[in-house]
């Protein structure tokens, strides 16, 4: 009986040791390379391009908006009117510089006959000259009346999401001054470390896949998403402390973004995500990143 028992136990305990020595090994040989890092998304502080006083804010918090299109207005009416000013003193400006030179063309042969002093004539030139320069005044007044009538508009610079409404309809404010904050849609990109060991093993353009910490109720799996390394930082740093590190904190790693491709509206600015790369592909010469992939965009 003993026997048996001994014999049992020996059978588990080759058994549990294959099963370590085959972990151990599957873990040794696997091509992926798992880094953690956080998504990140550019945000934009939206401003009227002139001061006054708020008339209406079309737009609340999460609310989506296209390129272009009209999100909050100012009071314009001391704009229109100063623009309408402006044109009525391009008209009048125009009617005097064109009365100044017909008074001189119809004037300057007679100053060479003799018939009029050289003195009108001198007067009359200075005059016309005068004239077409108050003219050219009054024009770059009237451009400067119509743009500043056209800050009383606020359009979305590029496609995104509304995050803060700063200020409230009634608000006085002073250009420059922060009405909305927004979140493009795109770029999105994950910031993430690489330890220096692991460095040479990733390159510019390099597909990887991005998985979140949130499960699709459709497939009950993590979300996943495709992307690509376009920045790896040319100096060494330390590991910061918000940073997820497979090694000790005190090791040398190199910042790296990873551009997502498939962007949906279920990313989040500081969302942690699980950055999977597969060593064993993309060993194919491998494109340069675009410029407004760097570092400093």
């Amino acid at each position: 009986m003993k026997k048996k028992i001994i014999a049992l136990i020996l059978i588990f305990l080759i058994i549990g040791l294959g099963i370590f020595f085959y972990k151990t090994n599957k873990k040794d040989t696997s091509n992926d390379l798992t880094l953690y890092g956080n998504i990140e998304i550019r945000q934009v502080d939206l401003s009227f391009l002139a001061g006054g006083q708020v008339s209406k804010l079309l737009k609340e918090e999460g609310d989506t908006v296209k390129k272009g299109e009209l999100i909050a207005t100012l009071d314009s009416r001391d704009y229109e009117a100063n623009y309408n000013k402006a044109i009525a003193d391009v008209e009048r400006t125009l009617a005097l510089k064109n009365d100044a030179l017909e008074k001189y063309n119809r004037n300057e042969p007679l100053g060479k006959a003799g018939a009029v002093s050289e003195q009108d004539v001198e007067t009359l030139f200075n005059n016309k000259n005068r004239t077409q320069a108050e003219y050219k005044l009054a024009e770059a007044n009237k451009t400067y009346a119509k743009n500043q009538l056209d800050y009383t508009k606020l359009y979305a610079p590029e496609d995104g999401i509304i995050m803060i409404r700063v200020i409230e309809p009634g608000s006085n404010v002073q250009k420059g001054q922060p009405v909305y904050t927004m979140a493009k849609t795109n770029p999105v990109w994950v910031r993430a470390y690489v330890n220096e060991k692991d460095l040479g093993n990733i390159k510019y353009g390099q597909e990887v896949n991005v998985y979140t910490d949130t499960v699709n109720p459709q497939t009950g799996k993590k979300r996943e998403y495709k992307g690509q390394i376009g920045y790896i930082s040319p100096v060494a740093e330390f590991t910061p402390k918000t940073v997820q590190s497979t090694d000790t904190r005190t090791d040398l790693v190199y910042r790296i973004r990873v551009y997502i491709n498939d962007i949906d509206e279920y990313l989040r600015q500081g969302m942690p995500v699980t950055i999977k790369v597969d060593l064993g592909v993309n060993d194919n010469p491998s494109p340069q990143p675009s410029p407004q992939r760097g570092e400093g965009d």
